[in-house]
């Protein structure tokens, strides 16, 4: 049975995320920083419906290098070394750019960006003396693109897309896999930013005139961690419903 790592999945996306592959026989461990209240009520839920053996929650900043050697240390005594990493943990920040603050951006770049780099430095050291792995990195269409009023969260997901595709040529001959998913609007609390008539206007823009759902993302996850997608690495999959 293989072990997953679902950063920042107390809610939301990574719960979904951590949800279908308990759902799919995996051993998956769950992760917040902040939300302890969230990340005990999602550990709950998950030890009801599934068996408590294939479950667990640490409570790390994966923005902190030594928390992230705390948490595989962690999930190395319960379960095994991690052979599936799901880098999910992120933040945004809507706003112009000359009124943020240093400690604001600087925020931003170590959960969304320094998080993905982290995680993914420890668990590729076990990942290749097995030949074996997979790193998912949930990322954003505005890493490629670019948004206005969320310049540093756009500048930290075309960082984690770059480093997706880099740290996949360097990885392949180890038969490690690392993809990123670029999430259009997907409706999360992280959305809740915008009002009801933003969102019908951000709607109207994408040919699918709807925006995606959590499930839409776990799904994706499941296909690029499985062998299914065995030939696929170094991609960042836009999931957006054609809107960029």
């Amino acid at each position: 049975m293989k072990t997953v790592l679902v950063t920042g999945s107390s809610r939301g996306i990574g719960k979904a995320i951590a949800k279908i592959f308990l759902e799919n026989n995996f051993r998956v461990c769950i992760n917040s920083h902040k939300n302890l209240f969230e990340l005990e009520k999602t550990l709950k839920e998950f030890e009801n419906k599934f068996s408590k053996k294939k479950i667990m929650a640490v409570q790390a900043d994966v923005s902190k290098y030594e928390n992230c050697l705390f948490l595989f240390d962690e999930i190395q005594k319960k379960f095994s070394d991690v052979d599936i990493l799901i880098n999910n943990a992120g933040i945004s920040y809507f706003g112009l750019f000359n009124l943020m603050r240093e400690s604001e951006w600087k925020n931003i770049l170590d959960v969304n960006l320094n998080s993905v780099i982290n995680c993914s430095h420890i668990a590729i050291q076990s990942m290749i003396k097995k030949k074996s792995g997979v790193i998912i990195n949930i990322s954003s269409v505005w890493g490629k693109v670019g948004a206005s009023c969320e310049t540093i969260y756009s500048t930290s997901k075309g960082a984690v897309n770059l480093f997706t595709k880099s740290l996949a040529k360097e990885l392949a001959p180890e038969k490690i896999r690392i993809n990123a998913i670029a999430c259009g609007m997907i409706d999360t609390t992280m959305n809740n930013i915008f009002d009801d008539e933003e969102k019908k206007n951000i709607k109207t823009q994408i040919p699918m005139d709807c925006f995606g759902n959590v499930d839409d993302v776990a799904e994706l996850t499941l296909f690029l961690a499985s062998d299914k997608s065995k030939y696929i690495t170094g991609q960042i999959i836009n999931l957006d419903g054609g809107w960029i």
